[in-house]
């Protein structure tokens, strides 16, 4: 125990996040308690609050580390291939995977966030997420009005609102796939993959020049 007492606060902080994330994927945020954090993480309830306020603490450094994988996984797509179908088609395979290895990620990044900072009730946490959340934006803008210049995308596009609607056209599809998958089998005879694929055909026709869609 002596041991572990001597282990820098961030250590401890990580473990304690750990477990949590552990806990909210298997129960879900609102049934965990502090209590049940605590013992999953081999803390008492007392030194757990030594290193987290409180609950929302601990559930804002889980939104900060998703947005910061879904930064990670946006970068690595946009930068493996040149023309805009090949970068579209990696973005929407990034976020499958992003899906499939951290579903609960996954969900968090679609929920709300704190965008008012004007008053001093915020986590410092909430501001970093918002910023990544800017910057991810800002890489989708970029990509945006690369395909318009290259005259792969519609140039009536306005910029902003197709930026929101490109995430919740793709997020919904990848998640409606995974909570839907045995349903689309059996409704439809689509695998996962191809029902994924004519959705992800469907947004790009609706952002791409006809001429050049493909």
């Amino acid at each position: 125990m002596g041991r572990r007492k001597k282990e820098p606060r961030s250590v401890h902080r990580e473990n304690i996040v750990s477990a949590a994330s552990a806990l909210f994927m298997e129960r879900g945020i609102t049934a965990t308690s502090m209590d049940d954090i605590a013992k999953a993480a081999g803390y008492s309830k007392a030194t757990l609050y030594v290193y987290f306020e409180n609950k929302e603490e601990i559930v804002g450094i889980l939104v900060l580390n998703s947005m910061k994988k879904l930064y990670d996984y946006i970068s690595s797509a946009l930068i493996q291939h040149e023309t805009t179908k090949a970068r579209y088609d990696f973005i929407c395979r990034g976020l499958v995977q992003y899906q499939e290895e951290f579903p609960f990620y996954f969900k968090m990044v679609l929920d709300k966030i704190n965008i008012d900072f004007e008053s001093k009730e915020y986590l410092s946490e909430e501001r970093e997420t918002y910023q990544i959340g800017e910057e991810i934006n800002e890489k989708i803008k970029n990509f945006l009005l690369s395909g318009m210049e290259k005259g792969d995308l519609r140039n009536d596009l306005d910029i902003m609102p197709a930026i929101f609607n490109f995430w919740g056209m793709l997020s919904g599809i990848i998640q409606l796939a995974a909570n839907k998958e045995e349903y689309i089998k059996k409704s439809m005879g689509l695998s996962k993959i191809k029902f994924l694929e004519y959705g992800f055909s469907l947004v790009y026709h609706s952002l791409a020049i006809k001429e050049k869609s493909l």
